[in-house]
């Protein structure tokens, strides 16, 4: 899985739209049917996590509810 790089059948990393490249802290996911990985993109070669598409529905569910804040 390299920078850039097909990781799940055809999927290419993307970044959000929000996202505007000033070295902010943003996420990269590449999806298909049966599997959902995110990672750092500041980081490509690390770690990546991988997601089920109901488990990734209810980690982005708990994120845009606020539930995951640490503030």
């Amino acid at each position: 899985m390299g920078n850039g790089g097909e990781c799940v059948e055809g999927g290419m990393w993307r970044k959000s739209s929000h996202s505007t490249g000033n070295g902010g802290e943003c996420v990269e996911v590449a999806a298909d049917e049966a599997l959902v990985l995110a990672r750092d993109s500041k980081d490509p070669e690390g770690p990546v996590l991988g997601f089920g598409p109901d488990a990734w529905r209810t980690f982005i569910g708990a994120v845009k509810g606020g539930r995951l804040d640490l503030s």
